[in-house]
């Protein structure tokens, strides 16, 4: 992924019920959730990343895992989405690491706690779970303990202990979340690693669902006897020469641990987490997406409003070059309609691109945003902002067309055509309006107009955006990014929707960023200052009304 770092969530689905709409929306990577008008609480799971397992040691704790009901929310609000990741074990012989919390509104839970290695034998590692003792002869270690922090209901329980008694040394299997005695890591044996403790099941997204176990203790030179992992994702633990299991992803299950033959085999990786959140929510209100979903057509809705913005373009940039002077980035395609048939019981992807960066390639040209798409509608990234010296002409094509360096013609906007248009061109930086070699480049295109030419004094404008009253109040969306100059005539201003403004020679120098959620293209960068930067372009926005 390039550009703004983009957001992802999946299994969006809905219910019909008497006032509104059941809503479950499952986030499977860092996001941003825009509470919907009418919406005071919500009901939710957090699963934190699991633990990695040990290197011929212990298995890797589950991920926390904490659910409740009637969490309060406030409409309008953006809550920020935190999806923790798996604990990573890179090479043999080293200790891997702990998963990552996940965080939703003052909900924390926490990563689990890794197993720990053959080479460095010691207590598994705290956690939302604990990770599993490392396996060694003849000294006995204590799991990690899990619930740590300690919360209520607990998020996990401890990791097992090793066994220290030849011929398996096993390791201990990490902890689970589950409530049952088999929660916690089992206990390494002479025979056998300890098993990865069970998880627990949650019924949130509509059918039960086991998330957070353990992984599996190794059984060292024991081919065949590691632990198992425990329901929930948790990885099995190995002996002999083999690694161990990768918790499964978006469970926050512990990883298995490796085994030994010849040489220390590393554990597996953790489980990433998961963040669910289900709530009731008013057929009429505005759902906005500002990530990637899949979203299942409730019972009773036939057709739905939409708008679809793609991620703005990026501002031109000096790469390693001393060329300044760039274009600005185009907007993001603009589509927006009304009455678009659609399924109840289909899942539709939902789709919405991240900006394109301003500061990526040596070559000095802007990346283009990414496609934001719903139902049958694609909106084009914008166009790329151009350089001056050491350009890619097609590169500024998209939704809106990307700004020209000097001597050179803007980008083409609506690429591809549709109708209504998307976009429109960026601003040419030659011709009457800039006679010679001139020192200031044009503004990106944007959804409501043009990008302005480079002028005699300035950096072209980036051209406006256009108005959308789909979310209940008219907001600006699109608009391209100024274009630069290397004097010190002021960059081009950035369009109205979030386009960000042209840098010039003294301060500042870079472009501005686009708006998040807007679309708007990044300005082009101004000095000569190598390595430059252009404007980060904005990411895109998808939003839709539902019909009955």
């Amino acid at each position: 992924m390039t550009g703004i770092h983009q957001l992802l969530f999946s299994n969006f689905s809905t219910g019909a019920v008497v006032d509104g709409v059941v809503v479950i929306q499952t986030f499977t990577g860092n996001s941003t959730w825009t509470c919907p008008t009418g919406v005071t609480s919500v009901d939710y799971l957090v699963v934190a990343g699991g633990g990695s397992g040990g290197t011929t040691g212990g298995g890797g704790g589950a991920g926390g895992f904490r659910t409740g009901t009637g969490l309060s929310v406030t409409a309008g609000t953006d809550y920020s989405i935190t999806v923790g990741g798996g604990g990573t074990n890179p090479e043999a012989n080293s200790l891997g690491t702990n998963g990552d919390d996940s965080i939703f509104s003052t909900i924390t839970s926490t990563g689990g706690g890794a197993g720990h290695c053959n080479t460095n034998p010691a207590p598994g590692q705290d956690g939302g779970s604990g990770g599993g003792a490392g396996t060694t002869g003849g000294v006995v270690f204590s799991g990690g303990s899990g619930n740590t922090p300690s919360t209520t209901p607990s998020q996990g329980n401890n990791g097992g202990s090793n066994s220290g008694t030849a011929p398996a040394y096993g390791g201990g299997g990490g902890g689970g979340a589950g409530t049952n005695p088999a929660a916690v890591g089992g206990n390494g044996s002479s025979t056998n690693g300890g098993n990865g403790g069970s998880g627990q099941t949650s019924s949130l997204i509509g059918v039960a669902t086991t998330y957070s176990g353990g992984g599996g203790g190794t059984a060292y030179n024991q081919t065949g006897n590691g632990g198992s992992g425990g329901a929930g994702g948790g990885g099995d633990g190995k002996g002999g020469g083999i690694a161990g299991d990768a918790g499964t992803a978006n469970t926050g299950g512990g990883a298995g641990a490796g085994g030994f033959s010849g040489g220390h085999k590393k554990g597996g990786n953790g489980g990433s987490g998961i963040v669910i959140l289900k709530y009731t929510v008013p057929t009429s209100s505005p759902l906005i997406f500002k990530g990637t979903t899949k979203w299942v057509c409730p019972t009773g809705v036939s057709s739905v409003d939409y708008l679809v913005v793609a991620g703005g373009g990026g501002g031109g940039n000096t790469g390693t070059s001393n060329y300044g002077r760039s274009g600005g980035g185009g907007a993001g395609g603009f589509r927006t309609g009304t009455g678009l048939s659609v399924t109840s019981g289909t899942e539709y992807t939902i789709t919405v691109g991240a900006g394109g960066i301003g500061d990526g390639p040596t070559n000095g040209v802007g990346v283009a945003g990414e496609i934001s798409s719903a139902f049958s509608i694609e909106s084009a990234g914008g166009g790329a902002g151009g350089n001056s010296s050491l350009d890619i002409g097609s590169k500024r094509n998209g939704g809106s067309g990307g700004g020209a360096p000097r001597n050179q013609t803007g980008g083409s906007g609506n690429t591809p055509s549709v109708s209504p248009s998307q976009g429109n061109d960026g601003g040419d930086a030659f011709g009457p309006s800039n006679p010679g070699p001139g020192d200031n480049a044009s503004g990106g295109g944007g959804a409501g107009a043009v990008g302005q030419d480079a002028q005699p004094s300035s950096g072209g404008a980036g051209g406006n955006g256009t108005a959308s009253s789909i979310t209940g109040a008219s907001v600006t969306y699109a608009g391209g990014g100024g274009g630069g100059t290397d004097t010190s005539h002021p960059g081009g201003s950035g369009g109205t929707g979030g386009g960000g403004a042209g840098g010039n020679n003294s301060s500042p120098y870079q472009g501005v960023n686009g708006t998040a959620n807007t679309g708007g293209g990044g300005g082009g960068q101004g000095d000569n200052i190598a390595p430059g930067r252009g404007g980060h372009g904005g990411s895109g926005i998808v939003v839709i009304t539902m019909n009955a």
